[in-house]
């Protein structure tokens, strides 16, 4: 079969799409012939050698997967051949058919397609974590969400719409922008792609300006230098939402979270959702019930096949990606 192969750390390019033997299921495993892998941040970063984990070679990366089971180990009493399914994976994606843990994969929802599938768990598992339980996002409250008009950042969009929120949408181009607004976001700004200290002030005023004096919560995806403005104009008691860093880790000046008694919160979905399980599941479910009933409506601006996934993966690290890109099996 084929499989997107990563053999030792190195530029996205140096990795290519070769023939692997077939996966045999053990105890507890489920082989999944799959049809669609969702490409995410972690997935430039993992075959670098620049993710906090460091899968043993050789492996494909590839978090998120969609497809149907073709046959299962011992031990398997949730899933049967012919059943369709979805899942984050960590990594072993990127394959025409894959072993995984039981515990990994959910039921597709019969709402969904397996691209839709495949661009949903970390997402919207992320964003609804963040907005939930991280940043306890209420009706009416305004939220700032940089890097919207990216995958992450427009799910980001669709849920807090969902939970009656003022959503304002920061990106760096004019056409992520019209893309944020026609997804739901109430207001967008353009920033630059680099951000000098005249451009910082500016940006955080333009923030203060449109939500009427501060937001409640920032979403940050991006880091960098758009951080410090955006927790400049933070609301008194607004929670900053610490998602990633596409542009870097910032350095950030601890004296505003004191001046402004707000709370820099770490949000790290992965991690929860294996500690948390029961509640990452009960997550799920109330996202499975949005989206059947249209409140939420992720999609896929672009599907390349398997044999072009190293140019998937480019067009996040090159920061090109409207919505959520997928490699189809």
């Amino acid at each position: 079969m084929k499989a997107f192969v990563c053999k030792e750390f190195g530029p996205i390019s140096s990795h290519k799409v070769e023939d692997v033997p077939e996966p045999e299921a053990g105890d507890g495993q489920v082989i999944v012939d799959i049809k669609a892998t969702g490409i995410s941040f972690p997935d430039v970063l993992i075959i670098q050698g620049l993710y906090q984990f460091k899968p043993p070679f050789p492996f494909s990366p590839g978090s998120e997967i969609a497809g149907i089971v073709s046959s299962v180990g011992k031990g398997i009493n949730k899933f049967k051949p012919g059943d369709k399914v979805m899942g984050s994976v960590g990594s072993g994606g990127l394959v025409e058919r894959g072993a995984f843990f039981e515990t990994q994969l959910m039921p597709l929802p019969e709402s969904m397609d397996f691209q839709t599938a495949a661009g949903f768990p970390l997402n919207y598992g992320t964003s609804f974590h963040a907005l939930k339980q991280r940043g306890q996002l209420k009706p009416n409250e305004t939220i700032l969400i940089l890097g919207a008009g990216g995958g992450l950042g427009v799910s980001a969009i669709h849920i807090a719409k969902a939970m009656g929120a003022k959503v304002i949408a920061g990106a760096s181009s004019e056409e992520k922008t019209e893309l944020c607004k026609r997804e739901g976001a109430d207001h967008a700004i353009l920033y630059p792609r680099e951000m000098d200290r005249e451009q910082q002030k500016k940006f955080s005023e333009s923030i203060k300006e449109i939500s009427e004096g501060g937001v409640d919560i920032v979403y940050d995806i991006v880091g960098g230098d758009y951080a410090e403005p955006a927790l400049r104009a933070i609301k008194r008691h607004g929670k900053y939402l610490v998602i990633g860093f596409t542009a870097g880790i910032p350095k950030m000046p601890l004296n505003l979270a004191l001046l402004k008694e707000c709370q820099i919160v770490g949000v790290f979905w992965g991690q929860f959702a294996g500690l948390d399980s029961d509640l990452n599941a009960k997550n799920f479910g109330e996202l499975f019930k949005m989206h059947s009933e249209g409140k939420i409506k992720p999609f896929v601006s672009k599907a390349f096949p398997l044999e072009e996934a190293a140019n998937a993966i480019t067009t996040l690290a090159d920061r090109k990606v409207l919505g959520k890109v997928v490699v189809t099996m």
